[in-house]
C-alpha cells in the first residue's frame, strides 16, 4: 500500500474582497483537526474571486503566504489559482501554483482551456503540470473546463500521473455534467480524481473524489466542506497492470492501437465539420443558431418521389409525414 493523505477546501467566495486570509484561517483549523493530512486542494480562484480586475503580478507577496504556510504546516499546497499577469506580454493567465512542504513553488500551470467564450480576456496556457511526490508517486494538475477536454488527461496520465488535481469554480447548471466526466476520467484513465470546487462566488460545492475504478469515495453539498481522504497509490499501479476489477486495460490498449487519428492533424481535413459551426461566441437572446437545415438535393428528389405513396401529405428531409 503507498498511502497519501489529500484533503479538499469547499470554502464560501468572495468576489469583492481577498479570500487569502479566509483561505488561511480554513487550512489552519484542517490541520488542527486532521495533522496527518500531507496535501491541501483548494478551488480555482479561491483567493481572489473569478473577476479579472483583481489580477496580480506574477510574483506578489500573496503567494509568499502561501508558502510560509505550507513550510509551517509540513505540507503540499495548491492554493486554488490566481489571475496572474504575465511579465513580458501582459497577457492575464488562470494560474495555480504548486508548493512543496519547504515551502517553494516547483510548478505553476495556467489553465490550457479558459472557459471561453465567456472568460475572452483570459490567456491559454500551452505546458502541462506533471510533478513527483518523493516515495509517493505521480501528480498531475488541471483546472475546470480542461477536463472537458480529454485529451488533456490522456497526455498527464501517458506520463504516468497516478493522481489528477482538478480545482473548479462551477456556478452553473452544467455542474452535474462536470460531475460525470470527472467520474468517465477516473475510468478512462485510471487514476485518482481530486474535484474541488467553491462556495458563493466560487460555485455550487458538489466537490468530490473518485478513486481510479470510478466509485466516489466523497461527495460534498452545498455547504462548506473540508475532506481529507487516504488515497493509495499502490491500488492505480495494480489497475493499470491488471485491468479495473481485472477488466479493461486502458492504458495499454491506448498504448498498443492500431490506428492514430486524423483529427489531431489540422491539415487533413478530417475535422471539416467543426469548422462549419460557426464562431465561439455568446448567444443572444432568441438565438437560432444551429437550427436552420439545407436539405441536400438528393434528398428532396427522393421525397418527390415517394409522394404518391405517402398520400397528400408533405414529408419532411427525414421522410416522416407531417401535417400540412
Amino acid at each position: 500500500m503507498t498511502p497519501f493523505a489529500i484533503a479538499g477546501v469547499q470554502m464560501y467566495v468572495n468576489a469583492l474582497q481577498p479570500n487569502v486570509e479566509g483561505m488561511m484561517h480554513r487550512l489552519d483549523v484542517l490541520m488542527l483537526r486532521f495533522p496527518w493530512t500531507q496535501m491541501v486542494l483548494f478551488s480555482e480562484l479561491a483567493p481572489f474571486g473569478p473577476l479579472e480586475k483583481f489580477k496580480l503580478p506574477q510574483e506578489n507577496e500573496v503567494i509568499e503566504k502561501f508558502c510560509e504556510a505550507a513550510r509551517r504546516h509540513k505540507i503540499w499546497l495548491i492554493p486554488g489559482s490566481m489571475f496572474l499577469t504575465h511579465p513580458e506580454d501582459g497577457r492575464i493567465y488562470n494560474t495555480s501554483l504548486v508548493i512543496n512542504p519547504d515551502g517553494e513553488v516547483i510548478r505553476r500551470y495556467a489553465k490550457m482551456f479558459p472557459f471561453l467564450p465567456y472568460e475572452a480576456g483570459v490567456a491559454a496556457g500551452t505546458d502541462f503540470c506533471v510533478f513527483d511526490v518523493p516515495d509517493v508517486g505521480r501528480f498531475g494538475l488541471s483546472i475546470c473546463y480542461d477536463m472537458w477536454f480529454p485529451e488533456t488527461t490522456r497526455q498527464l496520465t501517458s506520463q504516468g500521473v497516478e493522481v489528477l488535481l482538478h480545482p473548479v469554480l462551477t456556478g452553473t447548471t452544467d455542474r452535474d455534467a462536470e460531475l460525470a466526466i470527472a467520474r468517465a476520467t477516473a475510468a478512462q484513465f485510471q487514476c485518482y480524481v481530486i474535484d474541488v470546487n467553491g462556495l458563493g462566488a466560487g460555485g455550487i460545492g458538489k466537490s468530490c473524489v473518485i478513486d481510479p475504478t470510478s466509485l466516489v469515495l466523497h461527495q460534498s453539498g452545498g455547504q462548506e466542506d473540508m475532506f481529507p481522504i487516504e488515497v493509495d497509490l499502490s491500488m492505480v499501479r495494480r489497475q493499470r497492470e491488471t485491468g479495473m476489477k481485472g477488466l479493461g486495460q486502458v492504458l495499454k490498449s491506448f498504448r498498443d492501437r492500431s490506428v492514430d487519428f486524423d483529427v489531431y492533424d489540422r491539415t487533413s481535413g478530417t475535422d471539416d465539420f467543426l469548422k462549419s459551426l460557426g464562431p465561439l461566441a455568446i448567444p443572444t437572446q432568441g438565438s437560432r443558431a444551429g437550427l436552420h437545415v439545407d436539405v441536400p438535393a438528393t434528398i428532396e428528389a427522393e421525397v418527390e418521389a415517394s409522394r404518391p405513396q405517402l398520400g397528400h401529405g408533405r414529408v419532411d428531409y427525414m421522410g416522416k409525414g407531417i401535417r400540412g
